[in-house]
């Protein structure tokens, strides 16, 4: 399994820039906490499944690009959306495109990470949701290439419910979006737990 892993890193390094420095290139399932004003989050990413979100996600992590971000999207009982603006709701910078892993074998399940994407497929950047239900309208589907799962919470499911427990505004006349917390929440950090 070991060779396989250490092959399948090699490869990607040569068709996919996202893995040219990656973190634990070893570790088939390397953790990272999400520091946030609710409390913290600690996740497991599954390289094994999605290895060129996991090496997207780690990449951005690596260079400190979700610091003080925020929460801008809170659908009840579906999902929490972040990762992209900070707390003026300004974009953040976004390194290239990424192929969607969606079909990887991990669902949309309660209390995983999915990456967030535009309409076609292959969209991904940075932004990601926690799933506060079994979204099952997210996986793939019959030709539909849904949105790509690449980890799972190990703990702090309790700072889910209360992200998830937040007051959601139907309409933000500010951004003119939908679903925006009265107050979003702050990502302050992700940190990568050592092995």
């Amino acid at each position: 399994m070991k060779i396989i892993i250490a092959f399948l890193a090699s490869f990607l390094v040569l068709v996919n820039p996202t893995a040219q420095a990656q973190v634990q290139p070893d570790n088939p399932f390397p953790k990272v906490i999400f520091v946030t004003s609710e409390g913290n989050i600690t996740v497991e990413l599954n390289r094994e499944a999605a290895p060129i979100t996991v090496a997207n996600f780690l990449r951005y992590v690596a260079k400190a690009q979700y610091n003080e971000t925020i929460f801008h999207r809170l659908v009840p009982g579906f999902v929490i959306q972040g990762g992209g603006y900070d707390a003026d709701f300004s974009d953040k910078p976004s390194f290239e495109t990424i192929v969607n892993e969606a079909g990887n074998g991990l669902l949309n399940s309660y209390g995983t990470i999915a990456m967030a994407r535009e309409r076609k497929p292959h969209t991904a950047t940075r932004q990601f949701y926690f799933n506060l239900n079994d979204n099952t309208s997210l996986d793939p589907d019959d030709g539909d290439w849904g949105y790509t799962v690449f980890g799972r919470i190990t703990t702090g499911l309790d700072v889910l419910e209360k992200l998830a427990a937040l007051e959601s505004l139907p309409f933000d006349e500010k951004t003119g979006w939908r679903d925006v917390p009265a107050n979003p929440p702050v990502l302050k950090r992700v940190e990568i737990v050592p092995q």
